[in-house]
Protein backbone atom coordinates (compact mmCIF):
# COMPACT_ATOMS: atom_id res chain seq x y z
CA UNK A 1 0.00 0.00 0.00
CA UNK A 2 2.74 2.45 0.60
CA UNK A 3 4.92 1.07 -1.94
CA UNK A 4 2.08 1.90 -4.46
CA UNK A 5 1.48 5.39 -3.10
CA UNK A 6 4.84 6.47 -3.29
CA UNK A 7 5.34 5.10 -6.49
CA UNK A 8 2.20 6.46 -8.17
CA UNK A 9 2.97 10.16 -6.77
CA UNK A 10 6.90 9.93 -7.60
CA UNK A 11 6.52 8.35 -11.00
CA UNK A 12 3.67 11.70 -11.40
CA UNK A 13 5.95 14.36 -10.00
CA UNK A 14 9.66 12.99 -9.76
CA UNK A 15 11.75 15.15 -7.86
CA UNK A 16 9.20 17.72 -6.88
CA UNK A 17 7.34 15.06 -4.92
CA UNK A 18 10.11 14.13 -3.08
CA UNK A 19 10.77 17.72 -2.13
CA UNK A 20 7.17 17.96 -0.61
CA UNK A 21 7.48 14.70 0.73
CA UNK A 22 10.48 15.16 2.63
CA UNK A 23 9.39 18.96 3.51
CA UNK A 24 5.83 17.77 5.20
CA UNK A 25 8.11 14.50 7.17
CA UNK A 26 9.68 17.47 9.01
CA UNK A 27 6.61 19.25 10.23
CA UNK A 28 4.09 16.10 10.42
CA UNK A 29 5.70 12.98 9.82
CA UNK A 30 3.02 10.81 8.00
CA UNK A 31 5.63 8.97 6.49
CA UNK A 32 8.96 8.86 8.52
CA UNK A 33 11.93 10.06 6.15
CA UNK A 34 13.69 6.49 6.26
CA UNK A 35 11.06 5.17 3.89
CA UNK A 36 10.83 7.97 1.48
CA UNK A 37 14.81 8.38 1.18
CA UNK A 38 15.56 4.47 1.07
CA UNK A 39 12.28 4.16 -1.57
CA UNK A 40 13.58 6.90 -3.69
CA UNK A 41 16.79 5.41 -3.77
CA UNK A 42 15.25 2.35 -4.85
CA UNK A 43 13.49 4.25 -7.61
CA UNK A 44 16.77 6.04 -9.37
CA UNK A 45 16.59 1.76 -11.17
CA UNK A 46 12.81 2.45 -12.10
CA UNK A 47 12.87 5.87 -13.58
CA UNK A 48 15.19 8.66 -15.01
CA UNK A 49 15.79 9.90 -11.30
CA UNK A 50 19.42 9.91 -10.39
CA UNK A 51 21.27 9.33 -7.12
CA UNK A 52 22.68 12.38 -7.09
CA UNK A 53 18.68 14.43 -7.95
CA UNK A 54 17.14 12.43 -5.22
CA UNK A 55 19.65 13.28 -2.64
CA UNK A 56 19.32 17.13 -3.73
CA UNK A 57 15.73 17.13 -3.59
CA UNK A 58 15.50 15.54 -0.58
CA UNK A 59 17.66 17.84 1.41
CA UNK A 60 16.05 20.85 -0.36
CA UNK A 61 12.79 19.45 1.27
CA UNK A 62 14.19 18.97 4.83
CA UNK A 63 15.77 22.05 5.01
CA UNK A 64 12.79 23.80 3.51
CA UNK A 65 10.64 22.06 6.24
CA UNK A 66 13.18 23.33 8.75
CA UNK A 67 13.48 26.70 7.99
CA UNK A 68 9.63 26.73 9.08
CA UNK A 69 9.76 24.88 12.46
CA UNK A 70 12.68 27.77 12.66
CA UNK A 71 10.35 30.52 12.47
CA UNK A 72 7.82 29.30 14.64
CA UNK A 73 10.26 28.85 17.40
CA UNK A 74 11.26 32.26 16.88
CA UNK A 75 7.60 33.30 16.75
CA UNK A 76 7.85 31.97 20.56
CA UNK A 77 10.89 33.43 21.61
CA UNK A 78 12.29 33.51 24.92
CA UNK A 79 10.04 36.50 26.38
CA UNK A 80 6.97 34.69 24.91
CA UNK A 81 8.71 31.79 26.73
CA UNK A 82 9.69 33.72 30.05
CA UNK A 83 5.63 35.03 30.18
CA UNK A 84 4.43 31.17 29.54
CA UNK A 85 6.67 30.31 32.52
CA UNK A 86 5.42 33.03 35.02
CA UNK A 87 1.73 31.48 34.23
CA UNK A 88 2.39 27.91 34.08
CA UNK A 89 5.81 27.03 35.79
CA UNK A 90 4.33 26.51 39.18
CA UNK A 91 3.11 23.19 37.96
CA UNK A 92 6.09 22.23 36.69
CA UNK A 93 8.12 23.56 39.16
CA UNK A 94 10.25 25.92 35.62
CA UNK A 95 11.30 29.11 36.26
CA UNK A 96 12.13 32.17 34.46
CA UNK A 97 15.82 31.77 35.58
CA UNK A 98 15.78 28.22 33.96
CA UNK A 99 14.53 29.51 30.51
CA UNK A 100 17.80 31.93 31.26
CA UNK A 101 19.78 28.96 31.64
CA UNK A 102 18.29 26.89 28.63
CA UNK A 103 19.20 29.89 26.05
CA UNK A 104 22.57 30.43 27.25
CA UNK A 105 23.03 26.46 27.15
CA UNK A 106 22.03 26.48 23.44
CA UNK A 107 24.15 29.31 22.79
CA UNK A 108 27.28 27.34 23.76
CA UNK A 109 25.83 23.84 22.25
CA UNK A 110 23.05 24.95 19.96
CA UNK A 111 25.19 24.23 16.90
CA UNK A 112 26.74 20.87 17.46
CA UNK A 113 23.19 20.16 18.95
CA UNK A 114 21.45 20.92 15.51
CA UNK A 115 23.84 19.07 13.37
CA UNK A 116 23.55 15.73 15.36
CA UNK A 117 20.18 15.90 16.12
CA UNK A 118 19.77 15.51 12.14
CA UNK A 119 20.84 11.60 12.79
CA UNK A 120 18.67 11.17 15.33
CA UNK A 121 14.69 10.13 14.50
CA UNK A 122 11.89 12.47 15.75
CA UNK A 123 14.47 14.57 17.32
CA UNK A 124 15.82 15.53 13.84
CA UNK A 125 12.86 17.75 12.68
CA UNK A 126 12.38 19.30 16.59
CA UNK A 127 15.44 20.40 17.12
CA UNK A 128 14.73 23.56 14.61
CA UNK A 129 12.52 24.86 17.05
CA UNK A 130 14.91 25.93 20.11
CA UNK A 131 17.18 26.98 17.37
CA UNK A 132 14.11 29.56 16.28
CA UNK A 133 13.63 30.34 20.16
CA UNK A 134 17.26 30.83 20.94
CA UNK A 135 17.71 33.30 17.88
CA UNK A 136 20.32 31.29 15.98
CA UNK A 137 21.98 33.21 12.82
CA UNK A 138 20.11 31.95 10.04
CA UNK A 139 22.97 31.86 7.79
CA UNK A 140 24.63 28.97 10.57
CA UNK A 141 21.66 27.43 10.96
CA UNK A 142 21.07 26.53 7.41
CA UNK A 143 24.71 25.24 6.87
CA UNK A 144 24.88 22.83 10.31
CA UNK A 145 21.11 22.12 9.39
CA UNK A 146 22.22 21.18 5.43
CA UNK A 147 25.13 20.04 6.10
CA UNK A 148 24.04 17.02 8.88
CA UNK A 149 20.63 16.32 6.67
CA UNK A 150 23.27 16.18 3.30
CA UNK A 151 24.94 12.94 5.37
CA UNK A 152 21.59 11.65 6.50
CA UNK A 153 20.62 11.90 2.82
CA UNK A 154 23.38 10.59 0.75
CA UNK A 155 23.30 7.06 3.07
CA UNK A 156 20.07 6.32 3.05
CA UNK A 157 19.57 6.74 -0.59
CA UNK A 158 22.79 4.96 -1.59
CA UNK A 159 21.70 2.16 0.52
CA UNK A 160 18.52 1.93 -0.74
CA UNK A 161 19.79 2.31 -4.64
CA UNK A 162 22.32 -0.30 -3.98
CA UNK A 163 19.72 -3.26 -2.48
CA UNK A 164 17.27 -2.26 -5.15
CA UNK A 165 13.83 -4.15 -4.41
CA UNK A 166 14.84 -4.71 -0.77
CA UNK A 167 14.53 -1.02 0.55
CA UNK A 168 12.11 -2.70 2.81
CA UNK A 169 14.89 -4.30 3.97
CA UNK A 170 16.67 -1.16 5.55
CA UNK A 171 13.24 0.63 6.55
CA UNK A 172 12.90 -2.29 8.79
CA UNK A 173 16.73 -1.72 10.39
CA UNK A 174 15.72 1.80 10.81
CA UNK A 175 12.31 1.18 12.46
CA UNK A 176 14.45 -0.70 14.87
CA UNK A 177 17.05 1.83 15.39
CA UNK A 178 14.52 4.40 15.92
CA UNK A 179 12.62 2.41 18.32
CA UNK A 180 16.04 2.67 20.39
CA UNK A 181 16.03 5.78 19.83
CA UNK A 182 12.32 6.47 21.43
CA UNK A 183 13.20 4.16 24.11
CA UNK A 184 15.98 6.32 25.43
CA UNK A 185 14.04 9.42 24.91
CA UNK A 186 11.08 8.16 27.18
CA UNK A 187 14.10 7.03 29.53
CA UNK A 188 15.68 10.60 29.92
CA UNK A 189 12.60 12.01 30.27
CA UNK A 190 11.32 9.70 33.24
CA UNK A 191 14.97 10.60 35.03
CA UNK A 192 14.12 13.98 34.23
CA UNK A 193 11.22 14.11 35.50
CA UNK A 194 12.24 12.35 39.06
CA UNK A 195 14.74 15.04 39.43
CA UNK A 196 12.81 17.98 38.60
CA UNK A 197 10.26 16.99 41.18
CA UNK A 198 12.40 14.93 44.04
CA UNK A 199 15.73 15.37 43.46
CA UNK A 200 15.97 19.40 42.28
CA UNK A 201 17.51 21.14 45.27
CA UNK A 202 14.85 23.34 47.00
CA UNK A 203 15.58 27.02 46.87
CA UNK A 204 15.40 28.51 50.52
CA UNK A 205 13.27 31.10 51.17
CA UNK A 206 14.33 34.42 51.69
Amino acid sequence: MMQNFLEEIINQFGYAAIVVLIAVENIFPPIPSEVILTFGGFMTAQTDMTITGVIIASTAGSVGGAVILYYIGSMLGPERMKRIVVKYGKWLRVTTEDVDKSYSWFDKYGPWTVFFCRFIPLIRSLISIPAGMSKMGMVKFLVLTTAGTAIWNIVLVNLGASVGENWGDIVAVMDVYANIIYGLIILAGLVFLAWLFYFRPKKKAK
